[in-house]
């Protein structure tokens, strides 16, 4: 059977045509680039039926696949594991090249180790590029060439480290002519795909000068809409990071810094890969966690009559989405005030938050927790009525999240804080003491 000859393209968290490192290399040194995407069911097959991200997945994938049929291409969306899927692609097609870009989280690096052995016993280069990240893995270490486990010395470098080189797009239209001219079947519905519609409003892929302008005054108070909201777009690359970082290095440092931060837990998470389960310090293993389950629900349902920590997990319950200050506060409620292990909650934003990220998850999670990257002693403990009368001091946020506030259905509080921060700090004591 005389099988076309093509190069495989394969999407994962790249979800764009322009500026994409993988596929500007796949174009540029092929032609018949035939695109795809895998609905893995290894991943998505634990999924609720209404996750709000796979309806982003589709919705954008939808987009890429009118773009691609514009061009006389098209866009191959495979429902199936990986593995079974590169083991059938050989009956269509006769495979000349794979190409994709990084990807930093273990699960995935296992996934491709095993698809790289498929491809190499049918003598197929398996080719991937940085893509997700400015700088990655081990570009960024101390001058000892050692990886950074404390932030600011790490932010130091990657900025002495950034020039116009890591921040310059790719410009893959030069070469869109190197698609593959084919069509092939409609793209899976999320019916077919165990899916239904959440309906949930994603925030849309913009960043205004006014928002980076304000940014650095304005981003920790909730009631304001004052940060970008563009982690969704930078967990499934529907945004280009290089030019993020070029827009925030011309208009706000504060902005780069998260951007930077990003970049930190990814390499952290990559080079300490027992950081998604385990603490990052070892020592920190010994906390005796109390893991009420009582507790942990009036935690999940903010109903912990803390006001600020109530307000941001009905946020975050209703609408996928928390603001970063509050993150903090809840993060540090649960693992101290509560003295729950910080990966109970860091499994629980995973399953609501639409811009979940492992690595950014993960280390702030840890991070709040004193158990991660952080310079930081463990005793650092929010006092969550402190935070609130600094970054909501008129209950705006508070009140749009907790209707019931102030009035006398609002429940009392289920620990009180100055018992809670003793009993924290006595456990990590212990703790460290052993």
């Amino acid at each position: 059977m005389n099988l076309p000859e093509v190069t495989l393209f394969w999407f994962r968290r790249d979800l764009r045509l322009n500026d994409n490192a993988g596929l500007f290399h796949a174009l540029k040194e092929n032609k018949q680039v035939v695109p795809v995407f895998i609905f893995d069911k290894d991943i998505i097959g634990s999924l609720p039926p209404n996750d709000h991200r796979i309806q982003f997945i589709h919705d954008s994938l939808s987009k890429i696949k009118l773009e691609l049929q514009s061009l006389g291409s098209d866009f191959i969306l495979a429902h199936d594991t990986s593995t079974d899927f590169y083991k059938k692609i050989f009956n269509k097609y006769k495979i000349k090249n794979v190409y994709t870009n990084h990807d930093y989280e273990p699960k995935a690096i296992a996934r491709d180790l095993e698809i790289k052995k498929i491809l190499e016993n049918k003598n197929i280069d398996f080719k991937t590029y940085k893509d997700h990240v400015i700088f990655e893995k081990n570009e960024i270490q101390s001058d000892s060439y050692k990886s950074y486990t404390i932030y600011t010395p790490y932010k130091k470098k990657w900025i002495a480290s950034l020039s116009p080189y890591y921040i310059k797009p790719y410009n893959n239209k030069k070469y869109f002519q190197n698609f593959y001219k084919f069509s092939t079947e409609p793209m899976p519905t999320l019916n077919v795909l165990g899916f239904e519609n959440s309906h949930m409003m994603y925030p849309p892929l913009k960043l205004t000068k006014s928002t980076l302008k304000d940014y650095e005054s304005h981003r920790d108070f909730p009631a304001l809409d004052a940060t970008s909201k563009l982690g969704l777009h930078l967990r499934f690359g529907t945004a280009s990071i290089r030019y993020l970082a070029s827009i925030a290095r011309l208009n706000s440092a504060v902005w780069l810094s998260e951007l930077i931060w990003r970049d930190f837990f990814i390499q952290a998470l990559w080079t300490r890969p027992e950081s998604e389960n385990l603490c990052f310090k070892p020592e920190y293993e010994n906390i005796q966690w109390l893991n009420d389950l009582e507790d942990f629900e009036h935690w999940k349902n903010g109903t912990t009559g803390y006001p600020l920590v109530d307000a941001g997990m009905r946020e975050l319950n209703q609408t996928g989405y928390m603001h970063n200050r509050v993150r903090m506060v809840t993060a540090s409620f649960l693992t101290k005030h509560l003295l729950h292990h910080w990966k109970k909650g860091e499994r629980y934003f995973a399953e609501k938050l639409y811009d979940y990220d492992l690595a950014s998850n993960v280390g702030n999670w840890q991070w709040a927790a004193g158990t991660g990257c952080d310079a930081a002693p463990y005793f650092r403990i929010f006092n969550p009525t402190a935070q609130q009368e600094r970054f909501d001091p008129q209950f705006e946020y508070i009140k749009k999240w907790v209707p019931e506030f102030g009035t006398a259905s609002y429940t009392q509080p289920i620990v009180g804080h100055v018992f809670a921060r003793e009993r924290c700090l006595s456990a990590y004591k212990k703790a460290l003491a052993k």
